[in-house]
């Protein structure tokens, strides 16, 4: 799908607020309400938006630890690597998982309630997974920078 100015306004928009009726959204992007919806069903359609979702407040929910795990592997067969991203797949904690490069074969971040919710996380719940070699967490201090939307091209 090639996308034009109007697609990426209308991106833009629901990317930071994505309640917004068809009809305040067609006025924020200056097209009339029926074309504006007819775009947004494209962008679904075309996998551009993906789906729309509701951002809680991890801290006034209790979860105000945010914990970078770093895991290696004893084997990185094709097997191996499917075996562990499907059991990490099982647990709601795990807020994104990476494949990386380097010494660390993934990267997780979980968030937590608290350091002995972290010692459960760990013992009862990534020791348990075959063929996880070493496991190393780095606590977030502060959260700087936290955000959803993607950086969009500017098109006139």
């Amino acid at each position: 799908m090639q996308l034009d100015a109007i697609d990426f306004r209308i991106l833009g928009q629901l990317q930071q607020d994505g309640s917004l009726t068809n009809v305040e959204l067609a006025r924020r992007v200056h097209l009339s309400p029926s074309p504006c919806l007819a775009r947004v069903k494209a962008l679904e359609a075309a996998g551009v938006i993906e789906r729309y979702v509701a951002l809680a407040n991890a801290k006034l929910l209790g979860l105000g630890l945010n914990v970078f795990i770093s895991i290696s592997l004893k084997a990185q067969t094709k097997e191996a690597l499917a075996r562990f991203e499907q059991r990490i797949a099982e647990h709601d904690q795990v807020m994104e998982c990476y494949l990386m490069t380097g010494d660390s074969d993934y990267l997780i971040r979980v968030a937590l309630a608290d350091i002995p919710a972290l010692e459960r996380f760990i013992l009862e719940q990534l020791t348990p997974i075959p063929g996880i070699e070493k496991i190393r967490s780095s606590f977030a201090l502060k959260q700087v920078r936290s955000k959803t939307a993607l950086p969009l091209p500017q098109r006139p």
